[in-house]
């Protein structure tokens, strides 16, 4: 066994040396190709007053979606002057979305394709875009997929090579030696839903065929993603990854596709998929250009590496805002001081108030007539006052955690939704940097765990014990015969029950892998293996490893969690 290990080992060390010394790093300099990639623009015509939304300081205007509508168009603006001082940026691709609101107030498409004109004109270097789902529907009013082609006609499909003229699909070239497959991944008659089809996938497989016999590199943009970028995202996301995609992938990959790049999820994350033909493809999901944290990513490729580096939009002119009412003093410094760190706060506020939102009866589709209605709203109400509690000091999570003997650690968060707005934050940034054993992993976990106890104690009390309460007080008790009895256990048996313990391990790797980004391929900075370079045995090898890699961790994240994290008996 230990000379097989060995002789595999010494492969894998072969392949590398070979690779390294095939490679030559790509630069400005000697790339063949340089690009811009933004995705999910999602412009807003500006508002004449701005509308309050939530009970926020600062960022009271902060939409459910976190995204900055008044300034989108601004971001746009910051991002394509960037585009056209860089001179190593050939050509700009964006994956979808191009108006928040496109399928009914067409002057946004408008405004968006006089920008990109206005671009175009100036710096020579073409854009090329595909339609997301915000951009075209088939209803009687909407705008529709023959309207969107016309609009955005000279950013790809007035010069394309193919043309899907049932959807917004199209090929053009890339430089020299690369070719561009723009699939329009969408459903028309369906709000966030992949419209993945066998005819379109049959018609990426021929381009991509086309472009290798004419010697180019086949790239995809779509706007769907095709890998996941979420733990178990066809599940738990699934409008926002297309059906069979780990099929499809190989499909695409075998045919000799290595980029892919998407949008849709509005996070940063690229993750790889190897066939069992040991072809690698590579997804770049790209973040919202308009929404925290204002990024877009820039390729520099020649025939042996794939480099890529993420910008910001780190400022805006914030003059065309002043003729809106309602911005103040506060919120305009704060935007030329630091745009991105206004986006941020902007974002946290706005996943706050979309949460809260999306916890209130009326959501549900509770009535207030209904016999679940006083369980589910004791229940949500509890919910939201913890997360809403300071996290330290009196009255705080940390001190009501000790009552159950559950220990929160210390750290610099305020609140409950201050940590989660934050991981929420990381997971669109990308590079998640929280490992399974630091504060902000241990504080969640422990606050869900407080959350269930505290939580179902109360419901227990107000709605089924509400009666023996009741009795107890006029007996000079508490009333809080549910509470009290669970602080006792808790006390004697520990905060976490042995059953808590188990569930909590299992959940955790799937906590751990949103926290944490542990595939080995960078959001947001690196390198890849150019087109040219043939490595299918050591990326068979290389799946082997990651796969067996990925079993381990599950299960070292398991007994992290069920003895060192919680602590028996604490």
């Amino acid at each position: 066994m230990k000379k097989l290990l060995c002789l595999i080992l010494s492969v894998v060390l072969a392949l590398s040396v070979m690779s390294l010394t095939a490679s030559a790093l790509v630069t400005e300099d000697n790339m063949e190709l340089g690009f811009a990639v933004a995705s999910d623009l999602h412009y807003n015509v500006p508002e004449e007053e701005l509308s309050e939304t939530n009970d926020h300081e600062i960022f009271w205007y902060a939409n459910r979606r976190a995204s900055l509508d008044n300034e989108s168009g601004l971001i746009i603006d910051e991002f394509l002057r960037q585009c056209a001082e860089d001179e190593s940026v050939q050509y700009v691709l964006i994956p979808g979305d191009l108006a928040d609101n496109g399928r009914s107030i067409f002057e946004e498409h408008y405004a968006v394709a006089e920008k990109l004109t206005a671009f175009e004109k100036e710096t020579g270097k073409p854009v090329f875009v595909i339609p997301g789902n915000h951009d075209y529907g088939q209803g009687e009013n909407d705008f529709k997929i023959d309207d969107f082609k016309s609009c955005y006609g000279d950013f790809g499909y007035n010069d394309a090579l193919s043309v899907m003229e049932e959807n917004g699909s199209y090929t053009a070239d890339l430089g020299d030696s690369y070719r561009l497959i723009a699939l329009d991944s969408n459903d028309p008659s369906k709000s966030t839903e992949d419209g993945m089809s066998i005819k379109k996938i049959m018609w990426v497989l021929d381009e991509a065929k086309k472009a290798k016999e004419e010697g180019r590199y086949p790239v995809l943009m779509m706007h769907h993603n095709l890998l996941d970028h979420l733990p178990m995202q066809r599940i738990i996301s699934r409008n926002f990854i297309v059906r069979f995609h780990y099929t499809t992938a190989t499909l695409f990959a075998d045919a000799g596709i290595k980029l892919v790049f998407t949008g849709h999820e509005h996070c940063s994350d690229a993750t790889s998929y190897t066939t069992p033909m040991g072809n690698k493809i590579y997804d770049f999901a790209n973040t919202a250009l308009t929404m925290y944290p204002l990024q877009y990513k820039v390729f520099y490729i020649n025939d042996a590496e794939i480099t890529y580096r993420t910008r910001t939009v780190d400022t805006i002119d914030t003059k065309p805002l002043r003729s809106i009412k309602g911005y103040t003093e506060e919120q305009l410094s704060l935007m030329e001081e630091d745009m991105n760190g206004f986006a941020k706060g902007y974002l946290k506020a706005g996943i706050q108030y979309r949460l809260e939102l999306s916890l209130s009866m009326e959501k549900m589709g509770i009535e207030e007539d209904s016999v679940f209605y006083p369980l589910v709203s004791t229940a949500v109400g509890e919910l939201v006052k913890l997360l809403r509690m300071p996290l330290y000091g009196e009255g705080s999570v940390q001190e009501l955690g000790k009552e159950y003997n559950i220990e929160i650690p210390d750290s610099d968060y305020e609140t409950g939704w201050d940590l989660a707005t934050e991981l929420v934050g990381w997971h669109y940034a990308g590079e998640e940097p929280f490992e399974v054993q630091s504060t902000e992993v241990k504080i969640l976990l422990r606050t869900v765990a407080l959350i269930l106890k505290d939580d179902l104690s109360t419901v227990n009390d107000e709605i089924f014990f509400a009666a023996a309460n009741a009795l107890i007080e006029k007996m000079g008790g508490n009333g809080n015969m549910s509470k009290e009895f669970t602080k006792i256990t808790s006390e004697i048996f520990g905060g976490v029950t042995a059953g808590q313990y188990f569930i909590t391990a299992l959940v955790s790797p799937l906590l751990y892998q949103f926290a944490f980004d542990g595939d080995s391929v960078p959001d947001n900075n690196g390198t890849l293996q150019g087109y040219g370079i043939e490595m299918n045995g050591r990326n068979i090898l290389t799946n082997l490893s990651n796969t067996a890699n990925t079993l381990m961790l599950y299960i070292e994240n398991f007994f992290v969690i069920f003895i060192k994290i919680f602590g028996i008996g604490r």
